[in-house]
């Protein structure tokens, strides 16, 4: 189970996010990104101490502040990840990438002797 295509499955869902600085998120999610930055509507703050509270109309959270989300349990029973969409993925993760093959770009060989550094120490040919 990938945590964002299940986020992605509770778009218009009532969820609890709580931020690492222990404020506390309840509303619906409008949407997601791929670094789970969220945007709630219809949005219940809650202070960390829980003595303050405040209603926002819209919210948005960036992903790197989240301490955990709450998603309901219909969410987690409905979503069900398609197997032959994985395999898609897998077989293209590395399409366009380079692995190995020829070359090391500029700097030549890896510890090899080169131009660069101390003068002509380390030269292969020296005169």
């Amino acid at each position: 189970m990938l945590p964002l295509s299940l986020l992605n499955s509770a778009k218009d869902k009532p969820m609890l996010v709580e931020l690492k600085s222990g404020a506390t998120y309840n509303g619906k999610l409008e949407n997601c990104d791929n670094r789970m930055n969220i945007i709630l509507k219809g949005v219940i703050c809650t202070s960390k101490d829980g003595d303050r509270f405040w209603s926002i109309e819209e919210c948005y959270i960036r992903g790197n502040t989240i301490k955990y989300l709450c998603i309901p349990p219909e969410v987690l029973e409905n979503f069900k990840e398609d197997p032959e969409e994985n395999k898609n993925k897998k077989s293209n993760r590395h399409k366009g990438r380079s692995r190995g093959g020829r070359g090391r770009g500029r700097g030549g060989r890896r510890g090899g002797y080169s131009n660069r550094g101390r003068g002509s120490r380390g030269k292969k040919n020296s005169k």
